[in-house]
């Protein structure tokens, strides 16, 4: 049982009582076609589990979202203010840094993000970082002046390609992402070959599957803080042999 009172749950388990700090999730979505896309069939049930295990959810789409890119002037860093670029961002940014997940949601194209969600992410860490360049883990690193403690990421990503394997240099991006960021990166939600799932006709059970456990993902890393790999497992599940998919 789970009993949410202002900003602290209380998680019912074997008759014990556990208390927790509600969680602040963020996710941004640059899918071009918002909720109906792709990204967003695996994004919605993840956020709904969230949800219902008592996150505050906070779902941005860079469609109806006005950012321009970085400039590269560095003055945000240099003087420790704000961007001075007036757009969506500003907004954004505070809730950011306030927020225990970022969620970063997006189609895979030429075996990474897209361009929107590529200029979100160049917008968000320098105004935070220090100008600075300093040696973390044996690496050049601008170290973060501002950040949330414990604060981590996830990824989702649909594609339309069949294997996994195409998600290895986004994941790879990732990692170097959350290392700068100085985020723990919890991991990826993907789904390969992802245009089939609009077309699963008489599967409608195994797209409730995946769907269930988008879900339960959503709910595991809001209670336990971390991701389950069988769960990860049947959402990228194969959905139609390789054969059958590509052309020769």
């Amino acid at each position: 049982m789970l009993i949410l009172i202002k900003n602290t749950i209380f998680i019912i388990v074997n008759n014990k009582k556990k208390i927790g700090i509600r969680m602040k999730v963020i996710a941004i979505n640059s899918s071009p076609l918002g909720d109906k896309g792709h990204t967003a069939m695996i994004l919605t049930p993840l956020l709904e589990g969230m949800k219902d295990s008592g996150a505050e959810v906070s779902l941005y789409f860079t469609k109806d979202l006005k950012i321009h890119p970085c400039c590269g002037q560095f003055t945000c860093s240099i003087n420790n203010i704000d961007c001075f670029q007036k757009d969506d961002m500003k907004d954004i940014h505070p809730k950011l840094l306030e927020t225990n997940i970022w969620i970063f949601a997006s189609p895979l194209y030429l075996s990474t993000m897209n361009g929107p969600m590529k200029t979100f992410m160049d917008r968000m860490l320098i105004p935070w970082g220090e100008p600075f360049i300093s040696l973390q883990d044996g690496r050049s690193h601008h170290p973060m002046r501002k950040k949330h403690e414990n604060g981590k990421v996830l990824l989702v990503s649909s594609c339309a390609y069949w294997e996994l394997d195409n998600y290895n240099h986004l994941l790879e991006y990732m990692k170097e992402f959350c290392f700068h960021a100085e985020r723990e990166f919890l991991g990826s939600i993907l789904r390969p070959h992802a245009p089939i799932m609009k077309y699963m006709q008489g599967q409608e059970e195994k797209l409730e599957e995946i769907k269930k456990a988008a879900y339960e993902s959503g709910k595991q890393v809001i209670i336990e803080g971390k991701l389950d790999s069988k769960l990860l497992e049947a959402i990228s599940q194969p959905l139609i042999p390789i054969e059958n998919y590509v052309r020769k």
